[in-house]
């Protein structure tokens, strides 16, 4: 729709992300005929995640035929868990070949979104001024915003300092000492990768991750070629691991199943590190699963390289050239990398969306919760994707993605013009109140750890704490019935704003 002259740029549909999940909903909504939408970007290309991390030895850690659109199979994936790099193009060809590259606007940086509800609108204030658009739907992704740890000194440090997920390239690690702060998914991947190129590499781990054999290997000529002439072997395949990852939700959500994944990570760890000592400082004191659990052949090897040293005593402060651990040990290191996690509870995202009576963390204070870990209460024909409880520990994030997707468009098609609809705060209560008791006894919160999974009142606000096929399933249908219609003006200056 044409904005007149004067007046802010308007869609009926604005998608915030042009990742998997942004691509994901726009070529949903494009298969239903919606063509009022556009796709905010800031960035000058898709990928969201796979964009920005470029850090060396980036790869996914679920399988290739797993980590992928249903109606976009790639046959040509070359490893069993693809490279970063190859992720990132497959996202570039489907947003190609599904033609939704014309709806992504790039370089347009969301800053914030207000629910007018005289105009029954979302006013969004971009890089680029303002916008308005009747529906709005967030894929910023749960994973996008690093994670920067409040560290005594980490200011004054005179070489280079950045997140894994900002990998500064113009970096020559050759002959450096170079301090690795984390032990999670990024780091088991960037120490085996860099280890052989720098000096020394200083590793401040604050809890060893449980690792798993990864297995991975490359996906043969033959292979390829048979997936590409038989599409439907593939889709066998790829059914095949979906079915195969369910299972390993069980010992999550049942931790006396733990100690079998348990005692597989144990032999690993034993017949790893030879060192009795240093495989002690590896050994998790919290239960197999409780944080996510990693799979890598090449992390215990790295480790035990004589260039690496591991502190566990934790990081006091930061000087101009070194980190002093909390032993009173000080670490003389050229560069610091952070592999320090993103904010998954306390996204920024939930300070500049404003609904009817606040923001997305007023509303939530401090424990997200969505219905149906897709809309929330108090924000009108507003959705997102990565919510509360949507993520998963078991298997690919896309299966929930393409189920959202289904949902928010099922929504979409019952908003007429000049209509808005949100959650019933007791639908919403009732959601909770059910996820909370499937938490219950899962490892997540029995396990003994503190992970990015708990929200700062301990709830589980991240994972759903059951297999993917019952997230799918609830998600197959949209219920009106528990939702309710938001009156709106026409065209009236809103009188509910934030702070009436």
């Amino acid at each position: 729709m044409a904005a007149a002259e004067g007046s802010p740029r308007h869609s009926r549909i604005a998608i915030v992300g042009a990742g998997f999940s942004g691509l994901t909903m726009a070529r949903r909504l494009l298969l239903d005929g919606e063509r009022d939408l556009v796709v905010l970007e800031q960035a000058d290309e898709v990928g969201g995640t796979w964009r920005d991390n470029t850090y060396p030895g980036c790869a996914c850690d679920v399988p290739s035929h797993l980590y992928s659109l249903s109606f976009a199979p790639n046959p040509s994936w070359s490893k069993a868990f693809s490279p970063g790099p190859e992720i990132q193009a497959y996202i570039e060809q489907v947003a190609t070949d599904q033609g939704i590259r014309p709806f992504v606007h790039f370089g347009c940086e969301m800053r914030a979104a207000t629910w007018d509800g005289g105009s029954g609108l979302w006013r969004l204030e971009t890089s680029e001024g303002e916008r308005t658009a009747e529906i709005l739907i967030s894929a910023v992704g749960g994973l996008s915003t690093p994670a920067i740890p409040d560290i005594p000194g980490l200011d004054r440090f005179d070489g280079p300092v950045f997140h894994s997920a900002r990998w500064d390239h113009s970096l020559e690690l050759a002959g450096r000492r170079v301090a690795v702060i984390g032990t999670g998914a990024s780091a088991i991947q960037i120490v085996p990768s860099i280890r052989p190129e720098v000096e020394r590499l200083v590793l401040f781990q604050r809890t060893p991750p449980w690792i798993m054999p990864r297995q991975n290997r490359r996906i043969s000529g033959l292979e390829r070629r048979l997936f590409s002439r038989f599409p439907a072997l593939q889709k066998v395949v790829r059914t095949s691991f979906y079915w195969g990852r369910e299972f390993y939700v069980l010992p999550l959500m049942r931790p006396w199943l733990s100690k079998i994944g348990e005692r597989m990570a144990s032999r690993h760890l034993e017949e790893s590190v030879p060192d009795p000592v240093l495989r002690e400082k590896l050994t998790p004191d919290y239960a197999f699963g409780c944080k996510r659990i990693l799979p890598s052949d090449e992390w215990y090897p790295a480790i035990t390289a004589p260039n690496v040293d591991l502190v566990t005593a934790g990081v006091a402060e930061v000087g101009e050239d070194s980190i002093t651990d909390r032993a009173g040990v000080e670490h003389p290191v050229d560069a610091i990398v952070l592999c320090t996690g993103f904010r998954a509870t306390d996204a920024p995202m939930g300070d500049w969306i404003h609904g009817r009576q606040g923001t997305l963390h007023e509303a939530w204070r401090g424990s997200p919760v969505a219905l149906d870990a897709t809309a929330i209460a108090g924000f009108p024909n507003f959705f997102m994707f990565t919510g509360p409880n949507s993520g998963l520990g078991h298997t690919s994030i896309l299966v929930m993605t393409e189920a959202q997707a289904e949902y928010i468009a099922s929504a979409v098609s019952t908003i007429r013009p000049g209509s808005a609809i949100e959650p019933l705060p007791e639908a919403q209560r009732d959601w909770q109140r059910m996820i909370d008791r499937m938490s219950r006894k899962t490892v997540w919160l029995t396990g003994g750890c503190q992970s990015w999974y708990l929200d700062s009142t301990g709830r589980n606000a991240t994972i759903w704490p059951s297999f993917a096929h019952r997230f799918r399933r609830r998600l197959e249908r949209f219920d009106r019935t528990r939702y309710r219609t938001v009156a709106t003006g026409e065209g009236r200056p809103s009188t509910d704003r934030v702070g009436a």
